[in-house]
């Protein structure tokens, strides 16, 4: 829907007669422009004191909402996500202000790389002040920088791929496919969590949803990587197995010319192991 934007600065203006209120965030596809057909709009809202349940359905009630889905306090978030009389689905995330202050510490300061949290920091490091610019731009400042340890601990946790990775060849010849496929997806997901960490990107999604356009952004990365990831899951399965050890490989070369000496030749010899 080309109207998007349009409709979140609406929606908004609902959300901002609340005193409580003290900043909106666009987030997700509408923010970074890469929206299509089956794209919704994602607000942040910032909250001086906890919202009640008539301060959270007053705004859908004014928009004349339907309720999709409603949650109360879990994870440090209240969530709900509803219908507007024209068809547009919100999905709101409300969380204290400093509750956001904390997660962004947490990951800038004492490298956290807990996929949620992440992506609260992605949301405010990417996303577009609807409202409270100020008090955006104090979060949003403290993202420029992608910290180097942050990036290397991105790395190393993304570099132990389990047991099951080890058992790859004895799943492809009992043909444990539902498994085989289970491990090659777990890893893929790891390796582009390493090239986030590699390409100083803050994780946006748990599952990496937009896969094609965060690729898109990175600087390092293996030639046609999301050509090939696709291949993998398409194609024959052993050629999968044997190009994704490929890229692992390639990665790890990237790895080592941006960090030389950041993985131990006891962590690479682990990665070649196969029972």
């Amino acid at each position: 829907m080309n109207n998007l934007k349009q409709k979140a600065l609406e929606i908004s203006r609902l959300y901002k007669k609340n005193p409580k209120i003290e900043s909106i965030l666009l987030a997700g596809s509408v923010s970074r422009h890469w929206q299509d057909e089956h794209s919704d709009i994602e607000l942040h809202i910032l909250w001086s004191e906890p919202p009640t349940d008539q301060n959270r359905q007053h705004p859908i009630k004014e928009a004349n909402g339907s309720i999709l889905s409603y949650h109360p306090y879990e994870e440090e978030e209240w969530s709900e996500s509803y219908l507007t009389n024209d068809g547009v689905k919100l999905e709101i995330s409300s969380f204290l202000t400093g509750s956001v202050q904390r997660i962004i510490d947490e990951v800038m300061i004492h490298n956290e790389t807990d996929y949620d949290k992440q992506c609260i920091a992605a949301s405010f490091h990417y996303g577009e002040s609807l409202y409270g610019e100020a008090n955006i731009n104090v979060l949003k400042n403290q993202l420029v920088h992608y910290p180097v340890d942050l990036s290397k601990t991105m790395i190393l946790e993304n570099l132990h791929l389990g047991n099951q990775w080890h058992n790859r060849q004895a799943l492809l010849d009992r043909q444990d496919w539902v498994m085989l496929y289970s491990v090659i997806c777990a890893v893929q997901m790891k390796l582009l969590g390493l090239l986030f960490g590699l390409n100083n990107m803050y994780v946006h999604h748990p599952s990496f949803k937009w896969m094609k356009q965060s690729i898109g952004q990175m600087s390092k990365k293996p030639d046609n990587l999301y050509e090939r990831l696709a291949d993998i899951l398409t194609g024959n399965p052993e050629n999968s197995l044997k190009e994704l050890t490929v890229l692992l490989t390639e990665s790890i070369a990237l790895v080592e010319g941006h960090y030389p000496g950041l993985i131990t030749s006891e962590l690479k010899n682990s990665l070649e192991y196969s029972k």
